[in-house]
């Protein structure tokens, strides 16, 4: 399995035109928030009914995973921003049927039509299309640039920047 430096050079490449970049802090997080509500449903009780378990939990614990074997700081960031998706997406899905598929499917659709923008400007196509992993290393990403921009992370960065030329 790649490194946390090999998933972050390789997306980083298709991602150096600071256009698509900023498309990508809008889109990325529009489509996150869409998964996470369209998932949301259906809420299975669990024990007592106290509780309950969605397609979204799963999948979010699974990504989780991927994150904390990744890079143990990056991951907990990660953990906490994809718990704030969580809750919103819930909210999202506890109202009507309606608006739970209006707000899931144009959040989703918005969002990928902003990507699409932010490539055009890159003139490269979307990591993903070479590498599906890029789906779980484009939310990681905007932490990983987030975190740089603070000044955090330097050594990331660094060995980042070290292996894209």
């Amino acid at each position: 399995m790649k490194t946390l430096i090999e998933h972050l050079s390789h997306y980083a490449a298709y991602h150096r035109d600071r256009r698509n970049i900023v498309t990508h802090f809008v889109g990325i997080p529009m489509i996150v928030l869409a998964v996470t509500t369209l998932l949301a449903r259906p809420a299975m009780p669990l024990a007592d009914g106290g509780a309950y378990l969605t397609p979204a939990m799963v999948a979010y614990a699974l990504s989780c995973l991927f994150y904390l074997r990744l890079s143990f700081g990056f991951g907990l960031a990660m953990v906490a921003i994809l718990a704030i998706f969580l809750w919103a997406g819930a909210w999202i899905a506890s109202m009507s049927t309606t608006v739970w598929l209006a707000a899931g499917i144009g959040l989703f659709v918005v969002g990928w039509i902003i990507q699409f923008v932010g490539h055009y400007y890159e003139g490269r196509k979307p990591a993903f299309v070479d590498d599906l992993v890029g789906l779980l290393v484009g939310p990681l990403f905007l932490v990983a640039e987030t975190a740089f921009a603070m000044g955090l992370a330097r050594e990331t960065h660094d060995a980042m920047v070290a292996h894209a030329h």
